[in-house]
């Protein structure tokens, strides 16, 4: 039996409609596909360097010397990597890049879709939906990163789509829509950390919004949402004999920082810092939505909380929340160009206060009579875009050019050394290397991965780097000065089996890329 509050919310709630959003999500498509389109035409997919990562560990799974399942890794979450599995698989798609693009767009068309479906129960009329729904889709930052094998799209997915699951719950009182609720968060903390962050606090919605079966319904939520996290531990525990290896490693970002601050680097901006932690992050948001969207969003919080949407509020300040937080922590870096130290670093963060603006934007316009919400839902949405219509470059996309910066003395490298390497390099020889940027030069090459011996490759790569008279028997090395590659090389220089360092690539004058070769 439903609580009196559960039926007056359901009553000013509209019927559920199956073809409802058809529009919107044919729209989104041709929107997601044309982006997808235009940024392969330009070569820009891959300008990501964490882009290029995720999808060459996609690829490794069933390309590399030993593959599969161990090769997923850790530190980053599977369910991107598993996601881009089937497309890197066809060479083309993961030469270009699009095979790691197509799971990210098709993350957005389904993301706006639960954006478009949730305001739309929570508000109860189709322009306050539309509003936040354009706003979302048209943010050219987004459009770039769906464009890409990045991680935005999917994990903004999974908070829009637990939006839409507690919006059928709060209707309907249904334990099947706190079930889908379960798989959403399950595939949401297997995609980012943020994920891991959300559920205790999902679990008190159930909770407080329950009803007579409240009880049932959290349990539910939580045997399912539950089963990603513990899934994660017991992966890493197998296979590093850690289950928090994903969290103090020797590749997580914790000890990362420390290595770098043991070796002199500075503190990153707000680390136990509360007011300096939120002025960065305040300050990436602004450069990711844009300013006008930012403070009209801000502003239709308070619109939000008169409709009695507080649980909608709640729910997606939570992620904005947990990169401040993550900040303060150190786990998380970013940098701004408006800021100290003035470069590009984990910008696109800021992405994640967008559903959370587009949320103000459909409450500022459902607060009108009806008979003014659709051209108010039409002002609002060319407010928010103005900043990217008034100055529609690429230059003033932040995620773009915090990409097009960070990678540029790579990608200067990459092209020597596949200059170099492509025309030499005959099947079976075989490349000594580090699972870094090093693989893009393999991808752009066109050589297999499964060609490498790199760390995916566990006890083997362990006995090559720590007897490379023995175990080493590979023609080419390709090594970053002074990692573990270079440094083993570097004792293979004398001796009966020797390595010679046949090229050294330098960018600005600087030694950037070496490449080694057995000479007897």
């Amino acid at each position: 039996m439903k609580s009196k509050r559960a039926s007056k919310s359901s009553a000013s709630l509209p019927p559920s409609n199956p073809s409802r959003g058809f529009g919107a999500l044919l729209a989104l498509a041709l929107l997601s596909a044309g982006a997808v389109l235009y940024v392969w035409s330009q070569g820009w997919t891959l300008y990501y360097g964490d882009a290029q990562a995720h999808l060459n560990i996609a690829r490794r799974i069933v390309d590399a010397r030993l593959p599969g399942y161990e090769q997923i890794g850790t530190v980053w979450l599977p369910l991107p990597h598993l996601l881009m599995l089937p497309f890197t698989m066809i060479d083309a798609l993961w030469r270009s890049g699009i095979g790691g693009a197509i799971p990210a767009a098709l993350c957005f068309v389904l993301g706006g879709w639960f954006l478009y479906q949730a305001t739309h129960r929570i508000f109860g009329s189709p322009p306050p939906a539309a509003a936040a729904l354009a706003a979302y889709a048209l943010n050219p930052n987004l459009l770039y990163l769906q464009s890409t094998p990045m991680t935005e799209s999917m994990s903004l997915c999974c908070a829009l789509g637990l939006l839409y699951a507690c919006a059928r719950f709060r209707q309907s009182q249904r334990t099947a829509d706190a079930l889908l609720a379960g798989v959403i968060a399950c595939c949401g903390t297997l995609i980012r950390y943020e994920g891991w962050f959300l559920l205790p606090f999902v679990a008190g919605f159930f909770l407080l919004c329950g009803g007579a079966h409240r009880w049932r319904s959290t349990l539910a939520f939580c045997l399912i949402a539950a089963l990603g996290p513990l899934y994660w531990l017991a992966h890493n525990a197998i296979l590093y004999s850690d289950p928090l290896e994903f969290y103090r490693g020797e590749w997580s970002a914790k000890m990362i920082y420390q290595r770098a601050l043991d070796q002199g680097g500075f503190r990153y901006p707000g680390d136990h810092d509360w007011p300096k932690a939120w002025q960065y992050y305040r300050a990436a948001a602004e450069l990711c939505i844009g300013r006008p969207l930012a403070w009209l969003g801000v502003a239709g919080l308070a619109a939000a909380l008169f409709k009695r949407a507080w649980w909608a509020v709640a729910l997606l300040a939570l992620t904005p929340a947990f990169y401040v937080l993550s900040l303060y922590s150190s786990g998380t870096p970013i940098f701004v160009p408006t800021l100290w130290p003035n470069s590009y670093y984990n910008t696109r963060y800021g992405l994640n206060f967008l559903p959370l603006a587009c949320l103000g934007i459909a409450a500022l316009t459902a607060l009108l009579p009806v008979r003014w919400r659709t051209l108010a839902a039409v002002l609002l949405v060319v407010a928010t875009v103005s900043p990217w219509a008034g100055y529609p470059r690429k230059e003033n996309w932040v995620t773009w050019r915090e990409s097009e910066q960070n990678s540029a003395d790579r990608r200067a490298w990459t092209k020597l050394a596949v200059d170099y390497l492509k025309p030499r390099y005959k099947p079976g020889a075989g490349i000594f290397m580090g699972f870094g940027d090093q693989s893009g030069i393999l991808r752009e090459a066109g050589i297999p991965l499964r060609e490498s011996f790199h760390q995916g490759d566990g006890p083997f790569w362990q006995a090559s780097a720590a007897r490379p008279d023995l175990f080493l028997r590979q023609e080419w090395a390709i090594a970053l000065p002074g990692d573990e590659v270079s440094k083993t090389l570097r004792r293979m220089k004398r001796g009966p089996r020797r390595y010679e360092c046949v090229r050294i690539f330098a960018v600005h004058e600087r030694p950037a890329i070496e490449i080694w070769r057995h000479i007897q």
